[in-house]
């Protein structure tokens, strides 16, 4: 676990010109992964209810000497980072974060298992605890990933599995283990969740009580995670690009996996 703490703390050396060792920033050493999936139109699932996202290619080569797409979308399409002002009125928008909010020590806990056979599966203190039993207690102020297996599904109907009656069915964090994340520090003021669904919601709670309880604070929200079996269950950080728009409620994102040297999968 020192390894996401020490990641984490490696920034604020660098910025002060003081510190060295393994936990360290090494450019050519430390390694970038892309936990985004490809912004694609054809293989998009969209949220039920979201705008439609259309790439238009309006300059080419050929015709203008260069080549220029014009980008139609939701904030939240595809994979995304979501600020505190997403759910909750008064809370810091996309603009309002420093970088730093979007930099943080990162834990994967994998339930993949459980989730493929109950899609509506939450995951439970319970589970946390299991897995800390054998991974060590969460970093206070940590992003924490679920990982559902969620993303092999992207691009087809499988990915938001709605039922007859238009109801999505996807596995999430339960809203009791969000407030225990809370209350413990783990995601503390600056943490958040992650996850390779919609989001961090059950698919069939219509209050979204886990997203309320995560966009507060400083807290994000990383969505339509992928390539996660790349990266590592503990010792590593992951960092969230993307535009700001002004009073943004997130951003489509390349969300990067950093990950420091002699940490493996």
């Amino acid at each position: 676990m020192a390894g996401a703490a020490g990641l984490a703390g490696s920034a604020a050396a660098a910025e002060s010109g003081s510190g060295s060792g393994a936990g360290q920033l090494k450019p050519g050493k430390t390694r970038l992964i892309s936990l985004s999936h490809v912004n694609d139109p054809a293989k998009t699932n969209i949220y039920p209810g979201d705008p439609a996202f259309e790439l238009e290619t309006i300059a080419t080569i050929e015709e203008d000497g260069y080549y220029l797409q014009f980008v139609r979308e939701g904030e939240a399409t595809g994979t995304h980072w979501g600020a505190p002002g997403h759910f909750n009125a008064g809370e810091p928008l996309a603009d309002d974060l420093d970088p730093n909010d979007l930099f943080l020590p990162a834990v994967k806990i994998d339930v993949r298992d459980k989730c493929a056979r109950n899609a509506d599966y939450a995951l439970t203190v319970d589970d946390v605890k299991q897995w800390e039993r054998r991974h060590g207690r969460i970093p206070d102020e940590s992003m924490i990933i679920m990982w559902t297996g969620w993303e092999y599904k992207w691009g087809t109907d499988a990915f938001p599995n709605l039922d007859a009656d238009g109801v999505l069915h996807q596995p999430g964090f339960a809203p009791q283990t969000v407030q225990w994340f809370i209350d413990t520090g783990r995601i503390g003021r600056n943490g958040g969740t992650g996850i390779d669904t919609f989001g961090p919601d059950l698919g069939t709670d219509p209050e979204f009580l886990a997203s309320l309880l995560v966009y507060q604070r400083h807290r994000i929200s990383l969505e339509i995670l992928a390539n996660l079996a790349k990266f590592p269950t503990t010792g590593a950080s992951i960092l969230c690009g993307g535009f700001i728009n002004a009073k943004g409620s997130g951003s489509t994102a390349l969300i990067y996996g950093v990950i420091p040297p002699g940490v493996h999968v």
